[in-house]
């Protein structure tokens, strides 16, 4: 019996399962089962006028802001980091652990030391969002470059290339999957970061939003701004996903 359950979980599409847990939420809003969690319709109503509040688009603006800047420096900073650890084997025996360490650590413990060292502003968000994200690019990134073959390096020599030209048109592509992968992983950690960094540090743009609907026991605008942060992760998530489908065929060049 516990087959054929099986079998049939797989058999039903992602789109069909969310409309199940959707139903259950509405459900379980409806019977006032339990009253932090509002019907999802309920949600969907308030989530519809969050969105035209001034309020929100200032929030949206500030988080949007340094969600970009914070990826643009954990980006090129782990791509940096990771190329590096996979090139010089002295430099992973010395950032290696550290690496992994900060990869594994409860990051949350720093923000308050991040709010003594930067203040309470802008800056504290963008280096948490550095931080939570940073580590998995650089990791992936090694993995990648551990993964390209010698002859690559062998062909570009044979044509001439330079350090700088064998790095960023030879060993970069090939090591562009697991790249790609890494980034996907930073922008969801990303996304948990910037509201730990809003919620703990300033109580600023959605951390301030957070903050007001859970004070006020306003969970219908506490669950469409959730709903919010989930779209916006995972429309990242998918838009990088994709392109790292796209580029898959480039593993093949390092067998």
């Amino acid at each position: 019996m516990m087959s054929a359950l099986h079998r049939f979980v797989d058999r039903v599409p992602p789109v069909y399962s969310l409309l199940i847990w959707i139903a259950l939420w509405e459900i379980v809003g409806q019977l006032d089962l339990a009253f932090i969690l509002p019907p999802f319709s309920a949600v969907i109503e308030q989530l519809y006028h969050l969105v035209q509040r001034p309020i929100f688009l200032s929030a949206a603006a500030t988080t949007l802001k340094a969600f970009v800047i914070g990826m643009a420096i954990a980006i090129s900073g782990g791509i940096t980091i990771g190329f590096v650890m996979g090139r010089f084997p002295t430099a992973n025996g010395v950032l290696g652990m550290w690496v992994n360490i900060f990869a594994s650590a409860p990051l949350s413990s720093l923000v308050p030391v991040l709010m003594l060292l930067f203040g309470l502003g802008q800056t504290t968000i963008i280096v948490t969002v550095v931080l939570f994200s940073i580590w998995i690019i650089a990791l992936d990134t090694y993995a990648g470059v551990r993964h390209i073959s010698p002859s690559l390096d062998e062909m570009g020599n044979s044509f001439g290339a330079n350090r700088w030209q064998l790095l960023t048109k030879v060993l970069f592509w090939a090591a562009l999957p697991e790249i790609l992968a890494g980034v996907r992983m930073g922008m969801i950690r990303a996304v948990k970061g910037i509201v730990i960094g809003q919620l703990l540090v300033s109580v600023v743009a959605f951390g301030r939003l957070f903050r007001t609907f859970s004070d006020n026991f306003q969970f219908e605008q506490f669950w469409a701004l959730t709903l919010i942060l989930f779209v916006f992760a995972l429309g990242f998530s998918s838009a990088v996903g994709w392109l790292e489908h796209k580029v898959e065929y480039y593993a093949g060049s390092r067998i």
